[in-house]
């Protein structure tokens, strides 16, 4: 049964008529056209799906769509400001932490939502806050350093 759906994604409002059952991701995705969230585990354990729900982290792979009615969602998409990018993704590059890639969008969009809600997170809040996410490449150390420098620079 399909239902109406408004959602604004990364500033730009949609007006969708969705089955009620489809998730978030697979409507971001298909719908959209907005492919940076991947689908890896579609399980909530790998959070290559993660978007910002209203500023938080959610595994859209298994948050259904119609959730999100009326919601703000920012993808990995919406995080660079044009062509700059956010300070998130600089520090992902700088620091090497961006290897395979296909988890590197859950990543940023995690620590993004942990900056905007922590400015100064400790290294134990940042490995809780990605804590969501699986890198099979990295050994998550870059990663953690590219989170501190971002949050080191937006100071």
């Amino acid at each position: 049964m399909h239902q109406s759906l408004a959602l604004t994604v990364n500033g730009d409002s949609y007006d969708l008529s969705v089955d009620a059952s489809r998730s978030l991701l697979d409507v971001v995705r298909n719908d959209l056209g907005l492919t940076g969230s991947k689908e890896g585990c579609d399980d909530c354990e790998c959070g290559a799906c993660m978007m910002l729900l209203n500023g938080l982290p959610v595994h859209s792979c298994s948050y259904l769509a119609m959730q999100a009615n009326g919601q703000s969602i920012t993808t990995v998409e919406g995080i660079a400001s044009g062509s700059t990018l956010h300070p998130i993704q600089r520090a992902f590059i700088e620091e090497g932490g961006v290897q395979c890639g296909y988890c590197t969008p859950g990543m940023i969009v995690s620590a993004v939502g942990l900056l905007q809600q922590n400015p100064h997170p400790t290294e134990e809040e940042i490995r809780w806050a990605l804590s969501g996410n699986l890198c099979r490449c990295t050994g998550y150390q870059r990663i953690i350093k590219a989170v501190q420098r971002a949050a080191s620079e937006q100071a």
